[in-house]
């Protein structure tokens, strides 16, 4: 759940500052993409979705054009959409790494990845390897 501060939702990474006024329907947009990504994010957790979605495909549901969706997360959060659902994603992935004893690939499946593109993905943003970070979570665990 996001915490609000002045009526905009705080995520871990957002800056609280903007660089312009923001508008009623900006905070709107940013709201509902966010409760957008955790709907999302909650299928993918649960196998309910059979891909990841693009931004276009939030933009449709919340009947906005991609281009104006993209550039009003960017002004109000200083991050872009895709910055915003990639760190949900790898949220996601390490809870499901750390959860479960279910095999990497089986796990990169569930998020709709390739298993070479999903450790290249998860490296990116952890430094380390899906299986290195499993066995590393797995000794703090026990």
């Amino acid at each position: 759940m996001f915490v609000y501060e002045n009526h905009l939702p705080i995520i871990p990474f957002m800056s609280t500052k903007t660089l312009a006024p923001v508008s009623i329907r900006q905070q709107e947009i940013v709201k509902e993409y966010l409760s957008q990504i955790e709907k999302h994010i909650g299928d993918l957790r649960n196998g309910l979705a059979e891909r990841t979605n693009e931004i276009r495909d939030f933009a449709d549901l919340m009947h906005v054009h991609p281009t104006h969706l993209s550039n009003t997360i960017s002004q109000v959060t200083g991050k872009s959409p895709c910055d915003i659902y990639e760190h949900k994603l790898i949220e996601l992935a390490k809870e499901l790494l750390i959860s479960s004893n279910r095999p990497v690939a089986q796990i990169a499946r569930q998020l709709d990845f390739d298993p070479s593109n999903f450790t290249k993905f998860f490296k990116i943003y952890e430094g380390t390897t899906p299986k290195k970070f499993r066995e590393a979570n797995w000794v703090l665990k026990n």
